[in-house]
Protein backbone atom coordinates (compact mmCIF):
# COMPACT_ATOMS: atom_id res chain seq x y z
CA UNK A 1 0.00 0.00 0.00
CA UNK A 2 1.19 3.39 -0.80
CA UNK A 3 -0.60 6.41 1.45
CA UNK A 4 0.66 9.98 0.62
CA UNK A 5 2.67 11.66 2.95
CA UNK A 6 0.67 12.47 6.03
CA UNK A 7 0.49 16.33 7.26
CA UNK A 8 3.11 16.04 9.58
CA UNK A 9 5.98 18.11 10.07
CA UNK A 10 7.77 15.57 11.88
CA UNK A 11 8.67 12.30 9.92
CA UNK A 12 11.44 9.57 10.92
CA UNK A 13 12.72 10.37 14.30
CA UNK A 14 16.83 9.84 15.18
CA UNK A 15 17.74 7.25 17.36
CA UNK A 16 19.61 8.78 20.50
CA UNK A 17 19.91 6.77 23.50
CA UNK A 18 20.80 7.63 26.69
CA UNK A 19 22.46 10.55 28.13
CA UNK A 20 23.03 10.17 31.69
CA UNK A 21 23.38 7.55 34.24
CA UNK A 22 19.60 7.96 35.50
CA UNK A 23 18.60 7.11 31.87
CA UNK A 24 21.14 4.10 31.35
CA UNK A 25 19.91 2.25 34.56
CA UNK A 26 16.33 2.70 33.11
CA UNK A 27 17.64 1.17 30.16
CA UNK A 28 19.15 -1.53 31.91
CA UNK A 29 15.99 -1.89 33.51
CA UNK A 30 14.34 -2.52 30.20
CA UNK A 31 16.90 -4.73 29.11
CA UNK A 32 16.42 -7.34 31.96
CA UNK A 33 12.46 -6.99 31.24
CA UNK A 34 13.17 -7.75 28.01
CA UNK A 35 15.56 -10.44 28.47
CA UNK A 36 12.34 -12.56 30.66
CA UNK A 37 10.35 -11.72 27.91
CA UNK A 38 12.45 -13.34 24.97
CA UNK A 39 13.98 -15.67 26.94
CA UNK A 40 10.67 -17.37 28.44
CA UNK A 41 7.69 -15.41 26.42
CA UNK A 42 8.53 -14.55 22.92
CA UNK A 43 6.08 -13.84 20.33
CA UNK A 44 3.18 -14.20 23.53
CA UNK A 45 1.50 -11.15 25.07
CA UNK A 46 3.26 -10.81 28.43
CA UNK A 47 5.45 -12.75 30.18
CA UNK A 48 4.85 -14.69 33.72
CA UNK A 49 8.22 -14.12 35.27
CA UNK A 50 8.07 -16.10 38.70
CA UNK A 51 7.22 -19.40 37.23
CA UNK A 52 8.82 -18.53 33.88
CA UNK A 53 6.25 -18.97 31.40
CA UNK A 54 3.58 -17.12 28.96
CA UNK A 55 0.48 -15.42 29.87
CA UNK A 56 -1.83 -15.24 27.19
CA UNK A 57 -4.72 -12.03 26.29
CA UNK A 58 -5.06 -11.17 22.46
CA UNK A 59 -2.79 -13.44 21.32
CA UNK A 60 -0.89 -10.97 19.75
CA UNK A 61 2.64 -10.81 20.99
CA UNK A 62 1.68 -7.63 23.03
CA UNK A 63 4.46 -7.10 24.75
CA UNK A 64 6.42 -6.64 21.39
CA UNK A 65 4.42 -4.39 20.14
CA UNK A 66 3.63 -2.06 23.11
CA UNK A 67 7.41 -1.98 23.37
CA UNK A 68 8.77 -0.82 20.35
CA UNK A 69 8.77 2.85 20.74
CA UNK A 70 10.50 1.82 23.96
CA UNK A 71 12.92 0.20 22.03
CA UNK A 72 13.38 2.63 19.51
CA UNK A 73 13.59 6.09 21.93
CA UNK A 74 16.49 4.24 24.11
CA UNK A 75 18.59 3.41 21.11
CA UNK A 76 17.68 -0.49 21.37
CA UNK A 77 18.47 -1.36 17.82
CA UNK A 78 19.08 -4.62 17.92
CA UNK A 79 16.23 -5.41 20.15
CA UNK A 80 13.86 -3.17 17.83
CA UNK A 81 15.32 -4.84 14.88
CA UNK A 82 13.95 -8.13 16.19
CA UNK A 83 10.57 -7.07 17.05
CA UNK A 84 10.27 -5.43 13.65
CA UNK A 85 10.98 -8.64 12.35
CA UNK A 86 8.85 -10.27 13.92
CA UNK A 87 5.83 -8.38 13.08
CA UNK A 88 6.35 -8.74 9.52
CA UNK A 89 6.55 -12.32 9.86
CA UNK A 90 4.44 -13.84 12.98
CA UNK A 91 1.87 -10.54 13.85
CA UNK A 92 -1.56 -12.12 12.08
CA UNK A 93 -4.28 -10.92 12.90
CA UNK A 94 -6.42 -14.30 12.29
CA UNK A 95 -6.88 -14.95 16.16
CA UNK A 96 -10.65 -15.79 16.70
CA UNK A 97 -11.17 -14.85 20.00
CA UNK A 98 -13.00 -11.73 21.19
CA UNK A 99 -10.75 -9.12 22.67
CA UNK A 100 -11.64 -5.46 24.09
CA UNK A 101 -11.55 -3.09 21.26
CA UNK A 102 -10.17 -0.36 23.84
CA UNK A 103 -7.09 -2.62 24.60
CA UNK A 104 -6.36 -3.55 21.24
CA UNK A 105 -6.55 0.08 20.32
CA UNK A 106 -4.63 1.85 22.66
CA UNK A 107 -2.02 -0.72 23.08
CA UNK A 108 -1.80 -2.21 19.41
CA UNK A 109 -2.71 0.19 17.03
CA UNK A 110 -1.45 2.88 19.25
CA UNK A 111 2.31 0.80 19.38
CA UNK A 112 2.62 0.39 15.97
CA UNK A 113 1.18 3.81 14.91
CA UNK A 114 4.25 5.00 17.29
CA UNK A 115 6.41 3.01 15.76
CA UNK A 116 6.25 3.85 11.98
CA UNK A 117 6.15 7.45 13.31
CA UNK A 118 9.59 7.39 14.66
CA UNK A 119 10.80 4.78 12.47
CA UNK A 120 9.34 5.27 9.15
CA UNK A 121 9.29 1.45 8.43
CA UNK A 122 5.90 1.26 6.13
CA UNK A 123 5.07 -2.49 7.54
CA UNK A 124 4.30 -0.95 10.76
CA UNK A 125 1.57 1.47 8.45
CA UNK A 126 0.36 -1.87 7.04
CA UNK A 127 -0.19 -3.66 10.21
CA UNK A 128 -2.44 -0.45 11.77
CA UNK A 129 -4.20 -0.05 8.23
CA UNK A 130 -4.71 -3.82 8.13
CA UNK A 131 -5.62 -3.45 12.21
CA UNK A 132 -8.18 -0.46 11.89
CA UNK A 133 -10.05 -2.03 8.43
CA UNK A 134 -10.92 -5.32 10.61
CA UNK A 135 -11.97 -3.22 13.33
CA UNK A 136 -14.83 -1.15 11.87
CA UNK A 137 -17.25 -3.21 12.35
CA UNK A 138 -17.46 -2.49 15.94
CA UNK A 139 -18.83 1.13 15.19
CA UNK A 140 -21.62 -0.33 13.30
CA UNK A 141 -24.06 -0.08 16.01
CA UNK A 142 -27.76 1.41 16.30
CA UNK A 143 -26.51 4.29 18.30
CA UNK A 144 -22.56 4.46 16.62
CA UNK A 145 -21.55 3.80 20.09
CA UNK A 146 -18.93 0.98 19.87
CA UNK A 147 -19.35 -2.39 20.56
CA UNK A 148 -16.70 -3.14 23.29
CA UNK A 149 -15.38 -6.59 22.16
CA UNK A 150 -13.85 -7.19 18.61
CA UNK A 151 -12.81 -10.42 17.10
CA UNK A 152 -10.46 -9.42 14.50
CA UNK A 153 -10.51 -13.01 12.17
CA UNK A 154 -14.24 -12.77 12.04
CA UNK A 155 -14.12 -9.07 11.70
CA UNK A 156 -17.62 -9.20 14.17
CA UNK A 157 -18.54 -7.39 17.20
CA UNK A 158 -20.85 -7.85 20.37
CA UNK A 159 -20.70 -5.93 23.79
CA UNK A 160 -20.21 -8.50 26.65
CA UNK A 161 -22.65 -11.65 27.31
CA UNK A 162 -23.68 -10.12 30.75
CA UNK A 163 -24.66 -6.29 29.12
CA UNK A 164 -25.43 -4.17 26.63
CA UNK A 165 -23.09 -0.88 28.34
CA UNK A 166 -20.07 0.12 27.36
CA UNK A 167 -17.52 2.04 29.24
CA UNK A 168 -17.00 5.30 29.50
CA UNK A 169 -13.69 5.11 28.72
CA UNK A 170 -13.72 2.60 26.37
CA UNK A 171 -15.74 4.14 23.66
CA UNK A 172 -14.17 7.69 24.20
CA UNK A 173 -10.34 6.53 24.04
CA UNK A 174 -10.00 5.27 20.39
CA UNK A 175 -9.82 8.75 19.15
CA UNK A 176 -6.37 9.68 19.07
CA UNK A 177 -5.36 6.52 16.99
CA UNK A 178 -8.09 6.01 14.18
CA UNK A 179 -7.75 9.88 13.61
CA UNK A 180 -4.68 9.71 13.18
CA UNK A 181 -5.00 6.40 10.82
CA UNK A 182 -6.95 8.33 9.00
CA UNK A 183 -4.36 11.33 8.82
CA UNK A 184 -2.11 8.53 7.62
CA UNK A 185 -3.89 6.71 4.97
CA UNK A 186 -6.45 9.07 3.94
CA UNK A 187 -9.58 7.25 4.86
CA UNK A 188 -11.76 9.20 6.73
CA UNK A 189 -13.98 6.35 7.82
CA UNK A 190 -11.79 5.69 10.83
CA UNK A 191 -11.95 9.47 11.80
CA UNK A 192 -15.65 9.42 10.80
CA UNK A 193 -16.68 6.67 13.17
CA UNK A 194 -14.79 8.86 15.88
CA UNK A 195 -16.77 12.02 14.90
CA UNK A 196 -20.00 9.93 15.38
CA UNK A 197 -19.09 9.02 19.08
CA UNK A 198 -17.51 12.68 20.06
CA UNK A 199 -20.64 14.34 19.14
CA UNK A 200 -22.87 11.68 20.70
CA UNK A 201 -20.92 11.97 24.20
CA UNK A 202 -20.86 15.99 23.92
CA UNK A 203 -24.44 15.99 23.45
CA UNK A 204 -25.33 14.15 26.47
CA UNK A 205 -26.74 15.50 29.80
CA UNK A 206 -23.48 15.95 31.92
CA UNK A 207 -24.49 17.97 35.11
CA UNK A 208 -20.71 19.52 35.85
CA UNK A 209 -19.41 18.14 32.63
CA UNK A 210 -19.01 14.93 34.78
CA UNK A 211 -20.19 11.45 33.01
CA UNK A 212 -21.47 8.29 34.33
CA UNK A 213 -19.19 5.64 33.36
CA UNK A 214 -21.42 3.36 31.37
CA UNK A 215 -23.14 3.94 28.06
CA UNK A 216 -25.71 1.47 26.48
CA UNK A 217 -24.79 0.66 22.50
CA UNK A 218 -27.94 0.12 21.83
CA UNK A 219 -29.43 3.71 23.27
CA UNK A 220 -26.13 5.79 22.89
CA UNK A 221 -27.56 6.84 26.43
CA UNK A 222 -25.43 6.72 29.97
CA UNK A 223 -26.55 4.06 32.52
CA UNK A 224 -26.27 4.61 35.93
CA UNK A 225 -25.09 7.78 38.14
CA UNK A 226 -21.25 6.40 39.23
CA UNK A 227 -18.96 9.29 38.46
CA UNK A 228 -15.62 8.82 39.21
CA UNK A 229 -12.13 9.48 37.44
CA UNK A 230 -10.27 6.14 38.12
CA UNK A 231 -11.33 2.69 36.01
CA UNK A 232 -13.80 2.79 33.52
CA UNK A 233 -13.98 6.96 33.59
CA UNK A 234 -10.37 8.21 33.48
CA UNK A 235 -9.20 8.64 30.00
CA UNK A 236 -12.65 10.33 28.69
CA UNK A 237 -11.23 13.39 30.01
CA UNK A 238 -7.87 12.93 29.01
CA UNK A 239 -8.81 11.99 25.76
CA UNK A 240 -10.97 15.36 25.53
CA UNK A 241 -8.24 17.29 25.89
CA UNK A 242 -5.61 15.52 23.56
CA UNK A 243 -8.03 15.22 21.33
CA UNK A 244 -8.88 19.10 21.10
CA UNK A 245 -4.72 19.68 20.76
CA UNK A 246 -4.54 16.90 17.47
CA UNK A 247 -7.33 18.81 16.14
CA UNK A 248 -5.42 21.76 15.92
CA UNK A 249 -5.86 23.29 19.46
CA UNK A 250 -7.73 26.52 18.39
CA UNK A 251 -9.39 27.96 21.55
CA UNK A 252 -12.12 30.02 19.20
CA UNK A 253 -16.05 29.69 19.96
CA UNK A 254 -16.76 29.55 15.84
CA UNK A 255 -13.99 26.15 15.03
CA UNK A 256 -15.63 23.16 14.93
CA UNK A 257 -13.98 21.46 17.47
CA UNK A 258 -13.96 24.05 20.21
CA UNK A 259 -16.31 21.91 22.71
CA UNK A 260 -13.96 19.81 22.85
CA UNK A 261 -11.89 22.26 24.88
CA UNK A 262 -15.15 23.71 26.35
CA UNK A 263 -16.35 19.66 27.71
CA UNK A 264 -12.72 19.21 29.32
CA UNK A 265 -12.58 22.54 31.29
CA UNK A 266 -16.21 22.22 32.50
CA UNK A 267 -15.20 18.49 33.47
CA UNK A 268 -11.86 20.39 35.20
CA UNK A 269 -14.59 22.74 37.22
CA UNK A 270 -17.05 20.32 38.02
CA UNK A 271 -14.45 17.66 39.81
CA UNK A 272 -12.77 20.56 41.70
CA UNK A 273 -16.43 21.39 43.11
CA UNK A 274 -17.94 17.93 43.20
CA UNK A 275 -14.73 15.88 44.07
CA UNK A 276 -11.99 17.72 45.02
CA UNK A 277 -11.47 17.00 49.11
CA UNK A 278 -8.54 17.81 51.55
CA UNK A 279 -7.05 14.88 53.93
CA UNK A 280 -6.57 15.61 57.51
CA UNK A 281 -4.09 16.41 59.25
CA UNK A 282 -1.97 17.35 56.69
CA UNK A 283 -4.24 18.93 53.73
CA UNK A 284 -3.89 16.47 50.72
CA UNK A 285 -5.24 16.85 48.00
CA UNK A 286 -7.51 14.32 46.44
CA UNK A 287 -10.29 13.25 44.40
CA UNK A 288 -13.02 10.85 45.19
CA UNK A 289 -15.66 9.47 43.37
CA UNK A 290 -19.59 9.59 43.08
CA UNK A 291 -21.50 6.55 43.61
CA UNK A 292 -24.93 8.07 43.01
CA UNK A 293 -25.54 10.15 45.41
CA UNK A 294 -22.86 9.38 47.98
CA UNK A 295 -19.34 10.71 48.31
CA UNK A 296 -16.91 8.41 48.53
CA UNK A 297 -12.93 9.65 49.38
CA UNK A 298 -11.55 6.39 47.11
CA UNK A 299 -8.97 7.21 44.95
CA UNK A 300 -7.67 4.64 42.28
CA UNK A 301 -4.22 4.99 41.33
CA UNK A 302 -5.44 5.59 37.86
CA UNK A 303 -6.39 8.86 38.96
CA UNK A 304 -3.27 10.08 39.15
CA UNK A 305 -2.47 10.49 35.17
CA UNK A 306 -5.06 13.62 36.47
CA UNK A 307 -2.67 16.14 37.38
CA UNK A 308 -0.03 16.11 34.18
CA UNK A 309 -3.35 16.32 32.26
CA UNK A 310 -4.28 19.45 33.86
CA UNK A 311 -0.83 20.67 33.74
CA UNK A 312 -0.97 19.99 29.94
CA UNK A 313 -4.06 21.68 29.31
CA UNK A 314 -2.35 24.93 31.40
CA UNK A 315 0.74 25.02 29.19
CA UNK A 316 -1.51 25.04 25.99
CA UNK A 317 -4.10 27.44 27.50
CA UNK A 318 -1.80 30.39 29.36
CA UNK A 319 -0.79 31.21 25.55
CA UNK A 320 -4.94 31.39 24.83
CA UNK A 321 -4.54 35.75 24.83
CA UNK A 322 -7.29 36.82 27.70
CA UNK A 323 -7.94 32.94 29.23
CA UNK A 324 -9.14 33.97 32.85
CA UNK A 325 -5.55 34.05 35.00
CA UNK A 326 -7.47 32.37 37.87
CA UNK A 327 -8.47 29.44 35.96
CA UNK A 328 -4.78 28.75 35.05
CA UNK A 329 -3.85 29.14 38.37
CA UNK A 330 -6.58 26.73 39.20
CA UNK A 331 -5.64 24.44 36.79
CA UNK A 332 -1.67 24.59 37.83
CA UNK A 333 -2.56 24.52 41.54
CA UNK A 334 -4.55 21.59 41.15
CA UNK A 335 -1.81 19.48 39.21
CA UNK A 336 0.73 20.53 41.80
CA UNK A 337 -1.16 19.28 45.05
CA UNK A 338 -2.35 16.14 43.16
CA UNK A 339 1.14 15.53 41.63
CA UNK A 340 2.04 15.74 45.70
CA UNK A 341 -0.53 13.31 46.67
CA UNK A 342 0.40 11.16 44.05
CA UNK A 343 3.96 10.40 45.03
CA UNK A 344 2.69 9.80 49.02
CA UNK A 345 0.96 7.48 47.78
CA UNK A 346 4.34 5.67 47.11
CA UNK A 347 6.76 7.39 50.17
CA UNK A 348 4.14 6.70 52.83
CA UNK A 349 3.84 2.87 52.68
CA UNK A 350 7.29 0.69 53.74
CA UNK A 351 8.10 -0.21 50.21
CA UNK A 352 8.36 3.12 48.56
CA UNK A 353 5.69 1.88 46.11
CA UNK A 354 2.12 2.88 45.54
CA UNK A 355 -1.20 0.64 46.45
CA UNK A 356 -3.96 0.12 43.83
CA UNK A 357 -6.30 2.13 45.85
CA UNK A 358 -6.16 4.21 48.57
CA UNK A 359 -9.28 5.94 51.16
CA UNK A 360 -8.71 9.36 52.51
CA UNK A 361 -9.06 10.44 55.93
CA UNK A 362 -11.43 13.85 55.74
CA UNK A 363 -12.56 13.58 59.60
CA UNK A 364 -10.93 16.24 62.06
CA UNK A 365 -9.62 14.01 64.75
CA UNK A 366 -8.08 11.88 62.13
CA UNK A 367 -4.19 10.75 62.31
CA UNK A 368 -3.16 9.98 58.93
CA UNK A 369 -3.80 11.14 55.81
CA UNK A 370 -4.99 7.82 54.24
CA UNK A 371 -4.95 4.07 54.56
CA UNK A 372 -5.58 0.64 52.28
CA UNK A 373 -7.63 -2.03 52.47
CA UNK A 374 -6.46 -5.66 52.09
CA UNK A 375 -7.61 -6.00 48.93
CA UNK A 376 -6.52 -2.84 47.48
CA UNK A 377 -2.42 -3.99 49.07
CA UNK A 378 -1.06 -4.45 45.15
CA UNK A 379 1.28 -3.08 42.75
CA UNK A 380 0.63 -3.47 38.92
CA UNK A 381 3.42 -1.79 37.91
CA UNK A 382 1.27 1.23 36.96
CA UNK A 383 2.50 4.49 35.20
CA UNK A 384 0.57 7.06 35.95
CA UNK A 385 2.29 8.75 38.88
CA UNK A 386 5.54 8.51 36.82
CA UNK A 387 3.76 9.85 33.51
CA UNK A 388 2.34 13.01 35.39
CA UNK A 389 5.88 13.69 37.03
CA UNK A 390 7.13 13.58 33.51
CA UNK A 391 4.74 16.37 32.55
CA UNK A 392 5.30 18.21 35.70
CA UNK A 393 8.91 18.56 35.19
CA UNK A 394 8.41 19.17 31.57
CA UNK A 395 6.14 21.86 31.74
CA UNK A 396 7.16 23.80 35.37
CA UNK A 397 11.22 23.07 34.98
CA UNK A 398 10.91 21.98 38.99
CA UNK A 399 13.65 19.03 39.08
CA UNK A 400 11.73 17.98 42.51
CA UNK A 401 9.47 15.82 40.35
CA UNK A 402 12.99 13.89 38.59
CA UNK A 403 13.48 13.20 42.28
CA UNK A 404 10.69 12.63 42.81
CA UNK A 405 11.03 9.75 39.85
CA UNK A 406 14.43 8.28 40.69
CA UNK A 407 13.22 6.87 44.51
CA UNK A 408 10.37 4.90 42.46
CA UNK A 409 12.35 3.98 40.50
CA UNK A 410 14.88 2.51 42.98
CA UNK A 411 11.44 1.16 44.71
CA UNK A 412 10.54 -0.67 41.81
CA UNK A 413 14.36 -2.28 41.50
CA UNK A 414 14.08 -2.60 44.84
CA UNK A 415 10.71 -4.84 45.36
CA UNK A 416 9.73 -5.89 41.84
CA UNK A 417 13.01 -6.89 39.46
CA UNK A 418 13.23 -10.65 39.35
CA UNK A 419 17.07 -11.99 39.55
CA UNK A 420 16.69 -14.04 36.49
CA UNK A 421 14.76 -11.54 34.12
CA UNK A 422 11.82 -9.65 34.43
CA UNK A 423 9.68 -7.77 36.63
CA UNK A 424 6.41 -8.80 38.76
CA UNK A 425 3.32 -6.76 40.12
CA UNK A 426 3.28 -7.43 43.66
CA UNK A 427 0.29 -8.32 46.08
CA UNK A 428 1.48 -6.30 49.43
CA UNK A 429 3.00 -2.32 49.24
CA UNK A 430 2.97 -2.59 52.99
CA UNK A 431 5.04 -5.29 53.69
CA UNK A 432 8.70 -5.06 52.32
CA UNK A 433 9.61 -8.52 54.07
CA UNK A 434 7.41 -10.25 51.98
CA UNK A 435 5.84 -8.27 48.57
CA UNK A 436 4.35 -11.43 47.66
CA UNK A 437 4.85 -11.78 43.67
CA UNK A 438 1.96 -12.04 41.68
CA UNK A 439 4.08 -12.91 38.37
CA UNK A 440 2.97 -11.07 36.25
CA UNK A 441 4.65 -8.58 34.36
CA UNK A 442 2.14 -5.79 32.44
CA UNK A 443 3.65 -4.95 28.87
CA UNK A 444 1.84 -1.65 30.06
CA UNK A 445 5.39 -1.47 32.48
CA UNK A 446 7.59 -1.62 29.05
CA UNK A 447 5.33 0.60 26.76
CA UNK A 448 4.61 3.48 30.08
CA UNK A 449 5.87 3.05 33.08
CA UNK A 450 9.87 2.73 31.56
CA UNK A 451 9.29 5.17 28.66
CA UNK A 452 7.91 7.44 31.27
CA UNK A 453 10.79 7.75 33.40
CA UNK A 454 13.34 7.28 31.20
CA UNK A 455 11.95 10.81 29.92
CA UNK A 456 11.90 12.37 33.14
CA UNK A 457 15.33 11.87 33.26
CA UNK A 458 16.06 13.36 30.26
CA UNK A 459 18.36 16.21 30.84
CA UNK A 460 16.68 19.82 29.12
CA UNK A 461 19.47 20.31 26.47
CA UNK A 462 18.72 16.92 25.40
CA UNK A 463 15.23 16.76 25.59
CA UNK A 464 13.38 14.22 22.39
CA UNK A 465 9.65 15.40 22.28
CA UNK A 466 8.38 19.20 21.85
CA UNK A 467 4.94 18.83 23.51
CA UNK A 468 3.86 21.18 21.02
CA UNK A 469 4.60 18.53 18.08
CA UNK A 470 3.87 15.56 19.70
CA UNK A 471 0.81 13.74 21.40
CA UNK A 472 0.86 10.56 24.03
CA UNK A 473 -1.81 8.44 24.13
CA UNK A 474 -3.01 6.56 27.03
CA UNK A 475 -0.83 3.65 26.61
CA UNK A 476 2.49 6.17 26.14
CA UNK A 477 2.45 5.64 22.58
CA UNK A 478 4.06 8.49 20.76
CA UNK A 479 1.72 10.20 17.83
CA UNK A 480 2.63 14.02 16.29
CA UNK A 481 0.26 16.45 15.89
CA UNK A 482 -0.64 17.31 12.63
CA UNK A 483 0.11 20.82 10.89
CA UNK A 484 -3.34 22.59 11.01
Amino acid sequence: MNFKRPPYSIFKVPMKGPSNERQKKVVDAFLHAWKGYKENAWGEDELKPISRRSSSWFNLGLTIVDSLDTMYLMNLQDQFKDARDWIEKSLNFDVDRYNNLFELTIRILGGLLSAYHLSADQIFLDKAYEFGNRSLPAFDTKSAIPYSDLNLMRRKAKSPSWTSDSSLSEVSTLSIEFNDLTYLTGDKRFEQAINKINQILHKLNKPNGLAPIFIDTNEGQFRGRTITLGARGDSYYEYLLKQWIQKGAKYDKNDENFYLIQNWLESVRGIKSKLVQKTKPNGYMFVGEMLSDTYSPKMDHLVCFLPGNLALGYSYLKKVPDFPEDDLKDLMNMAQELTETCYQMYAQFATGLSPEIVYFNTHEDSTKDFYVKDNDRHNLLRPETVESLYYMKKITKDKKYEEYGWKIFESFEKYTKIEHGGYSSINDVTNPERVNFRDKMESFFLAETLKYLYLLFEEENSESFDLKRWLINTEAHLIPIPIN
